[in-house]
């Protein structure tokens, strides 16, 4: 009986940790090198359009990622055909070299704020494209391959009431 007990308790552990949770999806990285001018493409559609979205990129880095900080550009693309792009940084070690994020051993994956509270009032089809704006200090080219980026990820959440 108390085997069974457990089972429940993990089970509605792991459906109330996503409650929220209304859109998710990965896509990898070829051997973990990010090349300049590839862009990491998501759609998505039917979100609910009435109230708030957090949106969230979540990124893994290995080891090999020898940078403190990581520069992107996010393309926001309604589905009459409005665009949105930001250029943002985020922080992904400590000055120590600690590196943010969680996982144990060699990856580390960090949920990073895209959008906040947004709200999807048009129905179909949004798209979200990123592209790495990495370059090396004094360098006016960026880098042609970003190493140690291994996956890029999208998470849409529902702001909780």
């Amino acid at each position: 009986m108390h085997r069974y007990w457990w089972i429940v308790v993990v089970f509605v552990t792991c459906i109330s940790c996503n409650e929220g949770l209304v859109y998710s999806e990965y896509v990898a990285l070829n051997n973990g090198i990010w090349k300049k001018g590839d862009t990491v493409k998501f759609q998505f559609k039917d979100l609910d359009t009435v109230g708030g979205h957090h949106i969230f990129l979540n990124v893994r880095n290995d080891q090999r990622y020898e940078f403190s900080n990581l520069f992107l550009i996010l393309e926001l693309e309604a589905p009459d055909g409005n665009t949105k792009v930001d250029t943002l940084e985020y922080e992904m070690a400590l000055p120590t070299g600690e590196w943010l994020g969680k996982g144990m051993g060699s990856v580390k994956e960090s949920k990073l704020w895209y959008k906040e509270n947004i709200d999807f009032k048009d129905s179909g089809v949004y798209k979200v494209n990123v592209s790495h704006a990495m370059r090396k200090n004094g360098e006016v080219d960026g880098l042609d391959g970003l190493e140690g980026i291994t996956d890029i990820g999208i998470q849409i959440e529902k702001v909780k009431n």
